[in-house]
């Protein structure tokens, strides 16, 4: 093979690199991922379900909590179907072109989610800081253009950086991919980085994660200024509504700067490290939202209780 490639030679086949022990362990893997997907889908599906399917769900609260979990359904789903053949394989491979569409939806739902925290924060400040006017300010209308923003913005900057990367005509000199699935290594697969690649990824970690962040904390900040000088009753409400979605928050900020940096210091990360802490990427977060949302915000539980009794699961 050529020691570079044209990027629009779509059809080289790239090695996932990032797997260990895999001949002794395939069968264990294959297993342990195929249940955790299972879980992953059924948790998150059922708390949809309970969303969807109850009136009293229907406020704008609860619609976020069903995007940001049928974004985590989604964002499974690229990964773990791939994963689990993997682990049935003689080689760990995919193409250029598969691969490019995989880190796609992979930073396209990512960023969507702290849009998706970001409007939830947003409608706990309304609603504990500003009660009052919460019916005028979060209309349907609202709830919409958050929702769109929130995975509209992602899908085109992560568009307009993959057209970069074929308009530049960038070369492939690597064709091993340091990791177990495609996200932000497939940059070590070029011989360079165009500047305006650099730039754009620069601005869409600001635009995606940093400023919905800083937003989060302001409006969290203030939530816990009014809760704290508000009776006990707005302070419980506060520590209910809000608790959850910090946890998440923090849960997301985490992988997400180990997603960010990983590539920096993966020669000085031993590989076995490597390998479990990329897992937690779209292991821990996917299987902690639905368990956070469904045990720590009452309305939720309460349906959710029911559902298991009905099925006399408990």
């Amino acid at each position: 093979m050529e020691n570079s490639t044209s990027l629009n030679v779509t059809t080289y086949i790239i090695t996932f690199d990032g797997y260990v022990d895999l001949h002794k362990f395939s069968y264990l893997y294959f297993v342990l991922t195929l249940t955790v997907y299972i879980l992953i889908i059924f948790s998150n599906v059922t708390i949809v379900y309970l969303i969807s399917a109850h009136q009293s769900l229907h406020e704008p609260m609860y619609v976020f909590i069903a995007a940001l979990l049928l974004n985590t359904v989604l964002s499974s789903t690229n990964i773990y179907p791939k994963m689990l053949i993997d682990f049935l394989s003689d080689k760990q491979v995919i193409s250029y072109s598969a691969c490019l569409f995989q880190f796609f939806l992979f930073y396209s739902l990512g960023g969507s989610e702290f849009f998706i925290l970001a409007a939830m924060a947003y409608d706990r400040y309304v609603s504990i800081c500003k009660p009052l006017q919460y019916p005028n300010i979060m209309t349907n209308t609202t709830i919409i253009i958050c929702l769109c923003l929130a995975w509209f913005v992602p899908v085109l900057q992560t568009t307009t950086s993959l057209i970069l990367l074929h308009k530049t005509q960038v070369k492939l000199c690597n064709f091993d991919v340091k990791g177990i699935f495609c996200n932000n290594a497939i940059y070590t697969l070029h011989c360079s980085r165009p500047r305006s690649v650099t730039i754009l990824g620069v601005l869409a970690v600001v635009d995606s994660v940093i400023l919905p962040l800083l937003f989060i904390v302001f409006t969290y900040t203030k939530i816990l200024i009014i809760a704290y000088r508000s009776c006990k009753e707005v302070r419980k409400k506060a520590a209910e509504t809000c608790l959850p979605h910090l946890l998440v928050l923090f849960s997301l900020t985490f992988l997400s700067a180990y997603d960010i940096v990983i590539v920096r210091i993966e020669s000085d990360v031993p590989k076995m490290v490597q390998m479990i802490m990329t897992l937690q990427i779209f292991l821990y977060h996917p299987l902690f939202n639905p368990i956070i949302y469904g045990l720590k915000m009452k309305e939720i539980y309460k349906h959710l209780k029911q559902l298991l009794c009905q099925l006399k699961i408990i």
